[in-house]
């Protein structure tokens, strides 16, 4: 959520910002609101205090009559009060909820662009393998060596489910024990199991809803919400807490599997497990302070490539323009693994810097220093790294002539020492 104040005093500014990002909000609305619920505040107190003098003088009062006519007037102002007081609570709660429409404002690093087709590449790592033979995509060597099966997926769930079996199962499996403990032992994060549901106003701090409710699964009964990613719990860990002065920064890890609807276009991505309703995912998270932010971010996309280098996959680094930039982010890189027998890079994690912009809604601060005021925190989440994405980079760039999976070298331990699946 962004400050209301800079809303008022900058709204072209902000205006501005939202033709960068491509995207529209309700600002003209918000300032209206705002004027209003300022005038109604002022009318409110005004009154408040005229009952308060008028009461003070009516226990004084020695008249009777006059002193009749006085608390019949204090009547009806409380009623009048009232009223005032029921239309104040409609214009905050609308401009609460047009408030929670607009976008983070871009950094002013962020290039400017239309859509995706202007990211900018900011490096690339490692060669991509030469084969001398023609690269299987992920969909052909899971059912052939009988590691992903589709059919009793879709059996199970319906279309964008599957089913991990054997070793492939273990693959996965092992994939997300290493990746915790690398980011754990190497990284410096703390391990978090967080619910995999959660209520409605995490969402909101995490800046899922109301934008993103189309996307979500709901449990309309106990209005209860499956995450879509382990950033919703972990944004809202320290929600309405202020953290006491050496407390930041904070870094988080954590594994869940995630829902999302996936309202997709027909035909688009429907072949293999690259897009689905239910993935796991590696979730990295950091609480820090404003002035770290920036540096910070640089940090969180090093710990997701480190997990390609230590893979051995190539990957590159894809910094978003405004027009691609999302929702909550002021600055965003994307880490992607290239895929050769997809013949395409793949995303396995999008590293946001979100500035204040989730602690606002989810009220968390932090104490500079003792005695000091409290200021919102910074957060920060990427992945570290996604499945089922970084399963199909080592499927394809592991795979051997004879249609096997040699499993990369850093996994075998966690593989019970398999080296080759077949």
């Amino acid at each position: 959520m962004l400050d209301l104040n800079f809303i008022r005093e900058h709204p072209d500014l902000v205006k501005e910002a939202l033709v960068k990002l491509n995207t529209t909000a309700p600002i003209d609305e918000i300032l209206a609101l705002d004027e209003e619920r300022r005038s109604l505040l002022t009318e409110v107190e005004s009154m408040r205090h005229r009952r308060n003098v008028v009461s003070k003088e009516i226990g004084r009062m020695k008249d009777g009559q006059e002193r009749q006519a006085l608390i019949a007037e204090m009547r009806e102002l409380g009623k009048r009060i009232k009223a005032l007081e029921a239309r104040l609570r409609e214009v905050e709660e609308r401009l609460y909820e047009a408030m929670l429409q607009v976008p983070n404002m871009p950094h002013e690093k962020v290039p400017v662009g239309k859509d995706e087709s202007e990211n900018v590449i900011v490096r690339t790592e490692g060669e991509p393998r030469q084969f001398d033979f023609e690269p299987l995509p992920h969909w052909e060597l899971g059912p052939a060596l009988g590691i992903i099966d589709f059919e009793r997926g879709v059996k199970l769930a319906g279309t964008r489910f599957y089913v991990l079996k054997g070793l492939g199962a273990k693959l996965q499996r092992a994939l997300i024990s290493w990746m915790i403990d690398l980011h754990v032992e190497k990284h410096g994060y703390t391990e978090i199991y967080p619910p995999f549901m959660v209520k409605r106003e995490m969402l909101v701090g995490a800046a899922q809803l109301p934008k993103f409710a189309d996307n979500l699964y709901h449990d309309v009964e106990d209005d209860l919400w499956m995450v879509p990613t382990a950033e919703v719990p972990l944004t809202n860990l320290h929600r309405d807490e202020i953290l006491e002065p050496g407390t930041l920064p904070l870094y988080y890890v954590s594994y869940t599997a995630c829902f999302r609807r996936e309202k997709m276009s027909a035909g688009k991505d429907t072949r293999g497990i690259k897009r689905v309703h239910q993935f796991d995912k590696v979730e990295m998270y950091k609480f820090v302070e404003p002035h770290t932010s920036d540096e910070e971010l640089e940090k969180l996309v090093d710990n997701a490539e480190d997990v390609c280098r230590e893979l051995g996959i190539p990957h590159r680094v894809v910094q978003m323009c405004t027009g691609d930039l999302g929702f909550s982010a002021r600055m965003k890189y994307d880490v992607e693994m290239w895929a050769p027998g997809c013949g395409e890079w793949l995303e396995v994690s999008s590293c946001s810097n979100c500035g204040d912009f989730q602690a606002r809604r989810a009220n968390i601060r932090y104490r500079p220093e003792p005695g000091a005021r409290p200021e919102f925190v910074h957060t920060l989440n990427g992945s570290g790294l996604a499945l089922p994405r970084t399963m199909i980079a080592i499927m394809e760039n592991y795979q051997q002539a004879d249609g096997s999976i040699v499993v990369p070298e850093v996994l075998r331990p966690y593989m019970g020492g398999v080296e080759v699946i077949r």
